[in-house]
């Protein structure tokens, strides 16, 4: 079978399950490559997501470790057997990997939760905000990468338009509506199109800068909701880029998180007058 050189998060989080899976039934590679007719070679490619596995094969690892969970299983043959060729797809070789990484998580997602504070969240940036972020990179992009950064965080907002859309809630520090990235005008159009979203059915919730009780600055992520929630992910940026976070800790952790960080934040409809206060002051 051949060999992906730089698989996808998607492909190693399949591999990652599997290997879970194997470590939790007390079996070695060398063992459940042999059930399964492989080498331990093989299945160590696959558990690194650098090799595909099929349905029946998957099935028969699952059996053979002893995995009662049905849900979990068809979600892993789901993964193994989905051939979904995005619109990200038309970024690769222009942005790195991990852009078109992002778009396909949200793409699969069955809900994204998250808590932003010093930008306004990606999915909601109109193309003169997301330009003015991006352009503040340093070294400074040339428009051959700063263009399709662009385009490609506007096109992500697909995941929670339409029909199929992903259920989305975000908790927004005030500091983040408030911070000028670029002139006012971009600021005010920023914040009607916040509350454009929120017309459509989107929940938002504001924390003031007043507000007591919160020391949760450093508390920015996305939580994205899988097919099962042992299958959620947690994206964190970092000075050293996008970490996805998946251990079963690390989840509940950060599901205790954003519950906490909510808490803290005004209920939906004063967010909204919120907003607007702050959109009539520019």
């Amino acid at each position: 079978m051949t060999m992906r050189n730089q698989p996808t998060a998607r492909q190693v989080r399949l591999g990652s399950e599997l290997r879970k899976l194997r470590e939790a039934s007390g079996k070695s590679a060398k063992e459940v490559a042999g059930l399964l007719g492989s080498s331990s070679t093989h299945m160590s490619q696959i558990e690194a997501g650098s090799s595909a596995i099929s349905e029946e094969r998957l099935r028969r690892l699952a059996a053979h470790c002893a995995c009662a969970e049905e849900e979990l299983i068809e979600a892993l043959v789901a993964m193994a057997t989905d051939r979904t060729r995005g619109w990200w797809e038309e970024f690769r070789g222009i942005l790195p990997p991990v852009f078109l990484d992002v778009a396909e998580l949200e793409h699969h997602a069955t809900f994204l939760h998250e808590v932003v504070i010093t930008h306004v969240p990606g999915l909601f940036q109109t193309p003169d905000y997301a330009r003015a972020v991006f352009s503040y990179m340093v070294p400074e992009l040339p428009p051959s990468e700063l263009d399709p950064r662009i385009e490609h965080r506007l096109r992500r907002r697909a995941a929670i338009d339409g029909d199929a859309a992903a259920e989305y809630e975000t908790v927004i520090h005030e500091f983040a509506l408030r911070i000028l990235v670029a002139d006012r005008e971009v600021a005010r159009a920023q914040l009607l199109e916040i509350l454009r979203q929120i017309e459509r059915g989107h929940t938002v919730r504001v924390i003031p800068i007043d507000a007591e009780g919160f020391a949760g600055a450093s508390s920015a992520m996305m939580y994205v909701g899988g097919p099962v929630p042992r299958l959620d992910t947690v994206l964190r940026d970092s000075p050293h880029g996008t970490a996805f976070l998946d251990a079963e800790s690390q989840l509940d952790r950060f599901r205790k998180l954003f519950r906490k960080v909510k808490k803290a934040a005004l209920d939906p409809v004063p967010s909204r007058d919120f907003i607007h206060r702050i959109a009539k002051e520019l």
